[in-house]
């Protein structure tokens, strides 16, 4: 299932999709699922379009996305700024480190290649606190952001000293293990 990080408005948001037939998908966006279908035979999305939304009809205009840059996005007249959050693919720097490769391991590190200096969240929980901004340095073990899981605060750490480069989560939102949350340079 594709997941996709996404600013809109400057607020991070995820998005997982499934497609379920050749114009209809169930959407998760921050956990909550939707019923998305494409309501015309539209391939070329930089035309106007229409989406129904869990049965809420809703006009889209969508121009070509550059993933390296802001974007708009029109819903029923209302434009919103966008951005579609990439990470490059190399070798991923986690703050969890396992010494044997695990089940979760495995499927963590099959499930997206993330940026070198890129802390994971080593659980699905949410985001109660974050201690640091972009821009900031930061030294070996300072607290980052804390993760609440199953009732329980977990501090996530910085592995290593830098400078914080990328910083992909608020307070309240939610993850999942293996999800980006910042990237130290």
């Amino acid at each position: 299932m594709p997941t996709y990080e996404i600013l809109v408005e400057g607020k991070p948001r995820k998005i997982e999709l499934t497609k379920n037939g050749e114009s209809s998908f169930t959407a998760k966006i921050d956990g909550k699922p939707a019923t998305v279908q494409l309501q015309t035979d539209q391939t070329n999305m930089e035309k106007p379009f229409s989406l129904s939304i869990n049965g809420k009809s809703h006009k889209i205009e969508l121009p070509a996305i550059d993933r390296e840059k802001t974007f708009t996005v029109k819903v029923d007249g209302t434009t919103f700024k966008a951005e579609l959050k990439i990470p490059t693919a190399k070798t991923a720097f986690t703050a969890f480190a396992p010494t044997q490769p695990t089940p979760t391991a495995r499927k963590t590190a099959a499930r997206e290649h993330v940026a070198e200096g890129a802390i994971t969240a080593p659980m699905t929980g949410k985001i109660v606190s974050v201690k640091i901004k972009k821009g900031d340095q930061v030294r070996k073990n300072q607290v980052l952001c804390v993760i609440e899981a199953m009732k329980m605060e977990n501090e996530i750490n910085a592995p290593k000293a830098g400078t914080i480069q990328e910083v992909n989560v608020a307070q309240g939102a939610s993850v999942s293990e293996g999800d980006v949350l910042l990237i130290i340079g």
